[in-house]
């Protein structure tokens, strides 16, 4: 079981037009919520949302938490390519290049989340009937290949320190919250979380974060993380 729930039904969809996606009146939501078979889901953290090799028949619009995409290689390595925040779009690959072309992917809850989502039929009709549905996808697909490349950066650090650090940056920029004493990470982040998302060890992850701790750059409060000074953080492990 992957631990879903779902609710809602089937809709109808509406063209939504140009203007209105080009001045920002119509967002990925609104369409999502507007498909035939569009439904909203719960998934528990550590739950499998896709497997590799699932048949893609459904996109998804993230709407709350994160969710971590990584390949899962013959070796038995798996590698993150992406940890996407809310209003990411994924499984939209297959609209473009087939059935099951982004189903090497392995889509996991990083934390609990909800998700929108919608036949990919539905979706394709959508386009079809109106090019600013199309457009709005676009925009979607291109936040989500920048979140790709972001994390690949990350993970080109040999240096586990150094790619702790970089993952740290990541995620301020990504799901920070200003705040008095510097930036907070809106996740509850275990160490093994951590360690499974940028290829490290639990135990290397609990000592480098207690050297970050020591140095007076993060401090750790319920399992969330708050960088005091993300500039000098990035500054002493560069």
């Amino acid at each position: 079981m992957r631990g879903f729930s779902r609710t809602g039904g089937p809709s109808t969809p509406a063209p939504i037009g140009l203007a209105a996606a080009a001045n920002g009146a119509i967002t990925l939501l609104d369409v999502m919520r507007g498909l035939s078979g569009c439904v909203l889901e719960t998934v528990e953290r550590g739950k499998t949302i896709f497997f590799p090799g699932d048949p893609a028949e459904r996109v998804y619009l993230l709407r709350r938490g994160a969710v971590r995409l990584s390949r899962v290689y013959e070796s038995g390595e798996e590698i993150t390519v992406a940890l996407l925040r809310e209003n990411s779009l994924f499984g939209v690959l297959s609209l473009l290049t087939g059935q099951r072309s982004d189903r090497f992917y392995h889509a996991v809850a990083f934390t609990r989340v909800e998700l929108v989502a919608a036949p990919a039929s539905s979706v394709r009709r959508a386009i079809e009937q109106d090019s600013a549905v199309g457009l709005l996808l676009l925009q979607g697909l291109s936040s989500r290949i920048l979140q790709t490349e972001t994390m690949i950066e990350t993970l080109t650090h040999r240096d586990m320190s150094s790619r702790l650090v970089s993952f740290l940056l990541v995620l301020c920029r990504d799901f920070g919250v200003p705040g008095t004493e510097g930036i907070t990470i809106d996740l509850r982040l275990s160490h093994q979380a951590i360690a499974e998302a940028i290829g490290s060890t639990r135990v290397t992850i609990t000592r480098l974060l207690g050297d970050l701790r020591q140095a007076g750059l993060v401090q750790i409060d319920r399992k969330k993380i708050t960088v005091f000074d993300p500039v000098a953080l990035a500054k002493r492990f560069s």
